[in-house]
């Protein structure tokens, strides 16, 4: 990861840490790295996003971990000289401001035992559409409705995922959010 935290300019390593310890405090539910990818593109920098979600991971681990171990500032920066002498002088200088600016608060929120090991609902859209024809039937005249999740993964990655459901498929997910909203209200 060190070779590719080389790659990142100073001001978007510095915007990936912080949206990592605003992960991390639970301040917002992950790290878009498919935007922050393209914005790093867009100034002319070669990565791809793979590397990008490599880089995140490695960092969220290194935070979560000193969080846990209630590192101060000064044994962090000892621990990453001793362990990681690659890392370029710009990007030890940021995890140093980070951390010493925001890292306490990890320290008090983040909770060892309690870890979050599922994804986290970002954000629905859903549309509906007709299927005219295909290259096997002139008209089908079929309704659909597509539903796209936007979730972050329990190491704060965003994605979409999406999928179409017939319209009684529909129906019945529909029946179940319901389901749900009732039972939700009696508690």
């Amino acid at each position: 990861a060190a070779d590719k935290i080389r790659l990142i300019p100073q001001d978007f390593f510095a915007e990936l840490c912080e949206q990592i310890i605003q992960h991390l405090n639970h301040k917002i539910p992950g790290i878009n790295t498919a935007e922050l990818c393209q914005r790093i593109q867009t100034s002319g920098v070669d990565i791809n996003i793979g590397d990008l979600a490599k880089i995140a991971n490695t960092l969220s681990f290194l935070f979560s971990t000193a969080a846990r171990n209630n590192l101060s500032t000064e044994e962090l920066i000892t621990t990453l000289g001793s362990g990681v002498s690659t890392l370029p002088k710009y990007a030890v200088q940021v995890i140093r401001h980070v951390w010493n600016e925001q890292g306490k608060a990890i320290a008090v929120s983040e909770d060892a035992g309690n870890m979050v090991t599922v994804g986290q609902f970002v954000d629905m859209k859903w549309k509906l559409g007709v299927a005219m024809s295909s290259d096997t039937c002139r008209s089908l005249k079929y309704p659909y409705v597509t539903v796209t999740l936007t979730v972050a993964d329990p190491s704060g990655q965003i994605t979409d995922k999406s999928f179409e459901m017939t319209i009684p498929q529909f129906k019945n997910f529909f029946r179940q959010f319901k389901e749900m909203a009732s039972v939700l209200e009696t508690v």
